[in-house]
């Protein structure tokens, strides 16, 4: 990995005929800042989002020290880099096979469920471990989410009242948690969540020792413009102090698109225009998912290259380099109406899940990874106000 002092000094220098991703830590260390400094409890990394070891490294050094993970392999990841760190194991479906090894090989006793099945899984993958930290995830509405998770997970509210007591009965730690869904573009999803779990306690008589907030902090992007998340932070204490506990649980999160989504972009050439369509050299198989299948608008821009841009802007779509007609990206994607074959593109807001959703169709991957010391095209951790009126003092 080599480091760039911009986005114009990579491609000048390169001229990379594949797509380049590029990550900038300066981004990482203000994300997480902000939730730390406001956040009212214990921030989770998700590492779904993102599990490059030079994020992840950045992430712990920055100050995050626990992780969401959701998988052996995620696990066996984290305890690479920092074998000291705590791990959650927060997927609500896993195989024995995976608890057991997670437990006894790792030293996980963080555990998610939203079922009985699930909690007895986890009971006898450990042997009845006694010291077991239990959550149990609750189902909450996603209507104000971009993608929504809520088909997949969570314990439906009346189903959530025997699972509260059973896991009390098993846990040394209980923890009771929701998601709000993926990019929430409302904060009055995590007031909705809070009060689900104020209705359990109040039904149960059990007061849980963690209550999860969840992921779902949103970024922004062209078309998605969200409140400042201070907003968001704001109306969590809120919520909570409604409560009215005689005393608070341990709260955390699970922050992923929010942490690193403007961390990471990737260079893209254009092959060929047809129009108000360019084929590009990555595509919805590679690092630009995000794009295709839930279709974000990504900031864009032309990067300078000695020749001189047009000032009128023109909405594109994309088509990725594969033989596949799914390979496309709607947009619109604003750029210089003079683009053309053998000029580069740089898409914003790519730190979040490119990495992970990239794969090897048709032969098509890249694993060209530089550093930058530049600024992304879109941020909400600027510390100046900006068009959504978000501003970090």
């Amino acid at each position: 990995m080599r480091k760039f002092k911009s986005v114009n000094e990579l491609v000048n220098s390169l001229k990379p005929e594949y797509p380049v991703y590029c990550i900038r830590l300066n981004e990482i260390k203000k994300s997480v800042k902000f939730f730390k400094d406001n956040f009212p409890g214990k921030i989770l990394y998700a590492v779904k989002t993102n599990p490059n070891e030079k994020v992840i490294k950045q992430i712990i050094t920055s100050g995050v020290n626990e992780f969401d993970v959701a998988s052996l392999n995620e696990i066996k990841l984290i305890n690479k880099i920092n074998s000291k760190a705590k791990l959650h194991f927060m997927h609500t479906v896993k195989c024995k096979e995976s608890i057991s090894s997670a437990y006894f090989d790792y030293g996980v006793k963080s555990f998610s469920l939203d079922t009985k099945d699930e909690l007895r899984k986890i009971l006898e993958s450990t042997n009845q471990a006694k010291d077991l930290e239990l959550f149990v995830r609750i189902a909450i509405s996603n209507e104000h989410a971009e993608i929504d998770l809520s088909r997949k997970f969570g314990a439906l509210p009346s189903e959530a009242l025997g699972l509260v007591r059973l896991c009390k009965e098993h846990s040394k730690k209980l923890g009771i948690s929701f998601h709000v869904g993926s990019q929430c573009m409302h904060k009055i999803s995590y007031s909705k969540g809070i009060r689900e779990i104020g209705n359990v306690i109040k039904k149960t008589k059990i007061e849980p020792d963690i209550i999860n907030i969840g992921g779902g902090f949103p970024s922004i992007y062209p078309d998605l413009s969200p409140e400042p998340l201070i907003n968001y932070i704001n109306e969590i204490k809120r919520e909570l102090k409604n409560l009215k506990l005689s005393t608070l649980p341990e709260i955390i999160c699970e922050p992923g698109r929010a942490i690193v989504a403007e961390s990471g972009s990737t260079i893209v050439k254009v092959i060929l225009r047809k129009k108000n369509n360019l084929y590009i050299n990555d595509g919805t198989y590679g690092s630009l998912f995000d794009a295709g299948g839930p279709n974000f608008v990504l900031p864009s821009k032309m990067i300078t290259n000695g020749r001189i841009q047009s000032k009128k802007l023109t909405a594109f779509s994309f088509f990725g380099p594969t033989c596949d007609g799914l390979d496309f990206m709607k947009g619109p994607f604003l750029l210089p109406n003079n683009i053309r074959e053998g000029d580069y593109i740089e898409l914003g807001q790519l730190g979040a899940y490119s990495l992970t959703f990239r794969t090897n169709f048709n032969g098509f991957y890249s694993n060209e990874i530089h550093e930058l010391s530049d600024k992304p095209i879109m941020s909400l951790y600027d510390n100046q106000k900006d068009k959504v009126g978000f501003l970090v003092a």
